[in-house]
């Protein structure tokens, strides 16, 4: 499988959120299938671009296909790929992965969980696959951090779309994007 380059995500972040569902996000020796993302552009009051440029978000308002990856509540590092034009600002949360590779070091970095809990939200999956701060604005096009292309077996998932979680505002926007029926997805699963 190919990466993906910056022309993938150099679009609307509302088709490149649906768009990266079945796509594998690869860190090193780890790997899952994306199975659940959220879209966020700079004119939802949830996006983080929202109150304008900062040091924090200065990444969100960069190049397509970067990482912002951030802290959230002070304690997980969130995953998003940039989307748009530079200087637009709009990312994609990935929310839940299905863990296909480095499956035993993903247990060990989340001891006692199942499975299916392994990837099973953003923070979550992140820790499963070591993902930090480090890498916030780094490719996602090449080492250490990649997002591939679907393989032809994700080629025609079905996809439910529905309300954003862990929010607090804008949360009747229907940006959660998940493959339907899917057991990685995060909780509530959607209908």
């Amino acid at each position: 499988m190919r990466a993906l380059g910056p022309g993938f995500f150099d679009r609307s972040v509302h088709e490149v959120a649906p768009d990266l569902v079945g796509c594998t996000v690869v860190h090193g020796d780890t790997a899952g299938v994306i199975v659940e993302t959220e879209a966020y552009d700079a004119t939802d009051p949830a996006c983080h671009a929202f109150g304008g440029r900062t040091p924090r978000n200065e990444v969100i308002f960069g190049l397509p296909g970067l990482a912002y990856v951030y802290l959230s509540y002070g304690i997980h590092s969130l995953l998003n790929a940039v989307a748009e034009a530079d200087g637009r600002a709009a990312a994609v949360l990935v929310r839940a992965l299905e863990p296909v590779a480095g499956i035993a070091l993903m247990r060990r970095r989340r001891p006692g969980q199942p499975d299916r809990e392994l990837c099973s939200g953003p923070g979550k999956l992140t820790q499963a696959l070591g993902i930090g701060l480090e890498l916030n604005g780094a490719s996602l096009s090449e080492p250490p951090l990649a997002i591939l292309a679907r393989d032809d077996g994700w080629a025609g998932v079905e996809l439910v779309a529905g309300p954003r979680i862990g929010i607090t505002k804008a949360t009747e926007l229907p940006w959660r994007y998940s493959a339907a029926g899917n057991g990685f997805v995060s909780r509530p699963r959607p209908a």
